[in-house]
């Protein structure tokens, strides 16, 4: 394999909403350019950026794969990213190490809701965009369509870059608008296209197009302003770098057409990826944080091999024969087959032992990789997913991406003693790779948690753990964690005597409790004057509350939002100790909730809706049905996006519901807002759930 270095090469991402084609997009590039062999199907299970089992079972993308071309000088590497909304977490994760984003959109469907999504990203990270309508060749395409759907949706600055020669099962290729030739296709064939004049039927059109483009490109230089005006068009030689300047810079956006199933444009695609999008080189600089400099400045590093060498790992896979692979991108210098690296977030070494480049699951051995380049090294000891690596005598640490909390939770518990033994290893190695899942035990309820971003989500992890780590699961509906709170006062005495042969038992505090505002947690002062109470007892009275707090009132529920303040006691010379006054602080407690009128919060969760708006009365309708408080509405590119305060215990099949509400057409995403009481009606259901609940447990300890 060649070393690049980094003028020679293009990092781009591929991504924008499921099934929209991208994966069947990066085959057809993959085919043309020679890497492979055949055209690779998703249907099929062969293509090549889609190989994990589950991916090629489900027929989609769940995670970011890795493949490259070498396409005439230039080295492209191509991350195929997911587009369901519960991996699109993945496309966020990998933006940082491109230079380019190729998004792609169905030649029917336009513009939907993770397009949306995955634009606001690049939008975060300032990624220039190219714009690739697919499925040109489906029934229904309609490349008019498609480009009052972007433009509607990100602004006038999208502008068609090619004109589509036929549609639907017709479309068999391309004018460019740059040149102005055209490129004709078999369908199916091998993806170069075969150069001519414009269709006469498109001549005229064609041509309106072309100066449409040149004044857009021209808008904002002065030179090229009147060098437009002066000839009434920009020379081809002046359009292309002012082109690539303006996708570099964000100020156009533009679209080209193709078709990964039949392979179509596939070589137009990187001929523009290679002529406009920018290579690392072209960066001013990479900024790292501030921490690592350690005088307060942020350190930077210009993409190049002169500077020290660093690197950032953006994706970690579990292989059960490999071990652990990081995918990494050198930000500076050259990093070398073993060559021992310093690893500045967890301030240890690593050794660089047979670094590689990815071909989808294959890894082709390198011995170099230059500043720019994205690479894989295998069994790392101690390095994850925005770990910055590094030369020693140079530290930088690159920052991490900062996804959203996971939006749903799950019970998990092992079918078996065996499974139970594997349970936590396996997840710990899906964690390594997965970076929106979480794994923890409930304090309250004693359960095993497993937290993702949807129900399939979770289903993909449970069937991964056990295709790969034989380890059996069974999945159970999350419990809402419910807690109590009071909204009266109270001023109660909590005495605990007990006397035995010998020493024995006293302790006596006097408590006043009164309700917090909401999100108030638990406040304890301490107003004992004149020693009632010893000052070394005190600290034993505040732990018996919480305690008791922990453990909840009503269904052992914890108990929040109160301040409880000590005033008066008494205490015994002899009797009195520790224990005592924690049982003290526990009576009163129980004593001080039976009157400050105790009652359940709920866990609100902020609500995003996005829908097409043909849905938007359904979806409002049903959130009515759930106790949701509409907070606002807004409309987008021909989706209506609903803003809502939900309680969780009614959110926790919405992800189902929606897809059957929606025909799969809608996405959400939550997180938790706030807590709010529960309605009286449903207290009563739950807390008599509860208490049979905590019931059965006894009866299983007894």
């Amino acid at each position: 394999m060649k070393v690049y270095e980094g003028a020679n090469i293009r990092n781009v991402a591929v991504i924008g909403h499921g099934r929209a084609g991208k994966t069947s997009l990066v085959s057809a590039m993959l085919q043309t350019a020679g890497s492979t062999q055949r055209l690779g199907r998703v249907d099929d299970g062969t293509s090549t950026t889609d190989y994990d089992e589950e991916e090629i079972a489900r027929k989609m993308s769940i995670s970011t794969a890795l493949a490259y071309v070498e396409w005439g000088k230039t080295k492209i590497n191509i991350l195929d990213t997911p587009g369901f909304n519960m991996f699109v977490h993945e496309a966020k994760m990998v933006l940082p190490v491109v230079d380019a984003a190729i998004v792609v959109v169905d030649g029917v469907a336009g513009v939907e809701v993770v397009t949306e999504r995955v634009w606001n990203y690049c939008e975060e990270f300032k990624t220039p965009r190219l714009i690739v309508a697919s499925r040109m060749d489906r029934e229904r395409a309609d490349a008019g369509r498609v480009l009052e759907s972007l433009t509607k949706a990100f602004g006038r600055t999208v502008i068609p870059l090619e004109l589509p020669i036929g549609s639907e099962k017709n479309f068999t290729g391309v004018v460019d608008l740059v040149n102005m030739k055209a490129y004709t296709y078999e369908l199916g064939g091998s993806g170069k296209g075969k150069e001519g004049e414009i269709p006469g039927n498109l001549k005229e059109q064609a041509q309106a197009a072309h100066e449409k483009l040149v004044e857009m490109i021209a808008e904002g230089n002065d030179a090229l302003m009147e060098e437009f005006f002066e000839k009434g068009t920009i020379p081809e030689e002046h359009l292309i770098p002012a082109l690539h300047e303006a996708i570099r810079e964000d100020k156009i956006f533009p679209v080209i057409f193709g078709s990964g199933l039949g392979n179509v444009g596939a070589d137009r695609i990187m001929d523009f990826i290679v002529a406009y999008t920018p290579a690392p080189s072209e960066h001013e600089w990479v900024q790292g944080e501030a921490a690592a400099s350690g005088n307060g400045e942020p350190p930077k590093r210009h993409e190049t091999d002169s500077e020290p060498a660093s690197l950032y790992v953006f994706k970690t896979v579990s292989d059960a024969f490999a071990g652990r692979i990081s995918y990494f991108k050198v930000f500076s210098g050259v990093v070398k087959n073993d060559a021992t690296a310093q690893n500045f977030t967890k301030n240890l070494p690593e050794k660089l032992a047979h670094i590689s480049i990815m071909q989808g699951k294959t890894a082709v051995p390198v011995t170099e990789l230059h500043a720019g380049d994205i690479g894989a090294v295998a069994k790392l000891r101690e390095t994850l997913t925005g770990d910055t690596l590094g030369d020693k005598s140079a530290p930088i640490q690159y920052p991490k991406v900062h996804l959203p909390e996971p939006a749903i939770t799950f019970a998990i518990e092992p079918k078996s003693r065996a499974d139970e033994d594997k349970l936590g290893p396996s997840i710990h190695k899906l964690m390594e790779e997965d970076a929106m899942l979480r794994f923890f035990r409930d304090p309250q309820t004693k359960e095993f948690l497993i937290a993702g971003t949807g129900q399939q989500h979770i289903e993909v992890v449970v069937a991964k753990m056990k295709k790969r780590y034989h380890a059996e699961v069974i999945l159970k509906a999350p419990k809402v964690p419910y807690r109590e709170t009071i909204r009266g006062k109270a001023d109660v005495q909590g005495r605990h005597k007990k006397q035995t042969g010998g020493h024995g038992q006293y302790g006596d505090c006097k408590i006043k409790m009164e309700p917090l505002p909401r999100g108030g947690d638990f406040e304890f002062v301490n107003d004992i004057f004149g020693g009632a109470i010893p000052r070394n007892f005190i600290p034993a009275v505040e732990k018996g509350i919480r305690t008791a707090a922990a453990r909840g009132y009503l269904a052992g529920y914890p108990v929040v939002d109160f301040r409880v303040i000590l005033y008066d006691g008494s205490y015994h010379d002899v009797d009195s100790n520790d224990l005592s006054f924690q049982m003290a602080g526990r009576i009163a407690f129980k004593k001080a909730m039976e009157v400050a009128k105790p009652t359940l919060l709920e866990p609100i969760m902020n609500v995003e809706i996005t829908v097409p708006d043909e849905f938007a009365g359904s979806i409002m309708g049903d959130l009515n049905s759930r106790r949701g408080r509409i907070q606002g509405m807004d409309n987008k590119g021909g989706n209506t996006i609903v803003k809502a305060e939900v309680p969780m215990s009614e959110m926790l099949t919405y992800g189902v519901d929606l897809t059957a509400m929606t025909q799969g057409r809608g996405s959400f995403n939550m997180e938790m807002h706030h807590y709010d009481v529960v309605p009286g009606q449903l207290q009563e259901k739950i807390i008599e759930k509860a208490k049979a609940e905590r019931g059965e447990v006894k009866e299983e300890e007894e």
